[in-house]
């Protein structure tokens, strides 16, 4: 049984609903503003953890690299994220720069769209990233692209030496050097980004494509979406199924269990709101 390392960003989600997103030069009326927790590595973390939190000996096996301002909201997130069972030693508290932040607006039909201020994100170095000093063949990194490309890239590199797994989710999709792209397995993107991919490198030996309402497809595997839910809140769902899939992956789980596995908790994450 291996553990999960999710390298990425935590963000205080200032949410707000709207009849329908504006278009440029638009105002529009809105629900009053909330604050959520979100961050595309926090958000993963917390579904890993979820899924292997009654898991006996597994528990305690998700770390979290990243960074939080000093401020009163990133050092409560640190304390949240404990204590739902997610390894904070690595998050660091950054002074004089503030947590990282998203603005986002959801429509009627639970559509998001999304302004994130990386703040403390961007502050993350390369010793950040000692605890990966300690991989294993059995261990998953996690990483997506909240956090600086450099970061990305070693994070890339520690997984290949130690012969760890590692899942890239090229969101917010950018780009990424091909020898980083190629090393991941999944390569995880959504439709639109997987044609960016192709039209960029060819085939990927190893991407799972993300297809909402369609389900998901991995290397020849289809898995169908649940037909059954009622959506309120697309927000995290894609982090969501991700840290669930690398929770499942580390615990053994064949590539389709753990894509069904990760559909359930999409399924789960799009009727509720917020991103956790």
């Amino acid at each position: 049984m291996g553990r999960v390392f999710v390298v990425g960003s935590l963000n205080l989600d200032r949410v707000v609903t709207v009849d329908r997103h504006p278009v440029p030069g638009e105002t529009v009326g809105g629900s009053d503003v909330r604050t959520l927790w979100g961050g595309k590595g926090a958000n993963q973390a917390m579904a890993a953890a979820r899924l292997i939190s009654g898991e006996g000996d597994r528990a305690g096996s998700v770390y979290l690299i990243g960074r939080v301002g000093d401020d009163e909201g990133g050092l409560a997130y640190r304390r949240r994220l404990s204590e739902v069972g997610v390894g904070t030693s690595s998050v660091v508290v950054t002074p004089a720069v503030p947590t990282g932040s998203a603005i986002v607006i959801v429509n009627g039909d639970g559509e998001n769209a999304i302004v994130v201020s990386p703040g403390a994100n961007s502050t993350l170095t390369a010793s950040d990233l000692e605890p990966l000093d300690d991989l294993g063949p059995e261990d998953v990194v996690v990483v997506s692209l909240e956090v600086p490309l450099s970061i990305v890239t070693a994070a890339s590199q520690r997984a290949e030496a130690a012969g760890a797994r590692f899942l890239l989710n090229l969101s917010p999709f950018g780009p990424v050097p091909e020898d980083v792209v190629m090393s991941a397995d999944p390569l995880i993107v959504n439709e639109h980004e997987a044609a960016q991919v192709r039209a960029d490198l060819g085939s990927h030996p190893s991407m799972l494509i993300t297809r909402g309402a369609a389900g998901s497809d991995w290397n020849g595997l289809h898995v169908p979406s649940r037909s059954d839910v009622q959506v309120i809140d697309t927000t995290g769902a894609g982090d969501a199924y991700c840290g669930t899939l690398a929770a499942a992956l580390a615990g053994g789980g064949d590539a389709e269990h753990a894509m069904g596995l990760a559909t359930d908790a999409a399924a789960a994450a799009v009727s509720r709101v917020g991103a956790q």
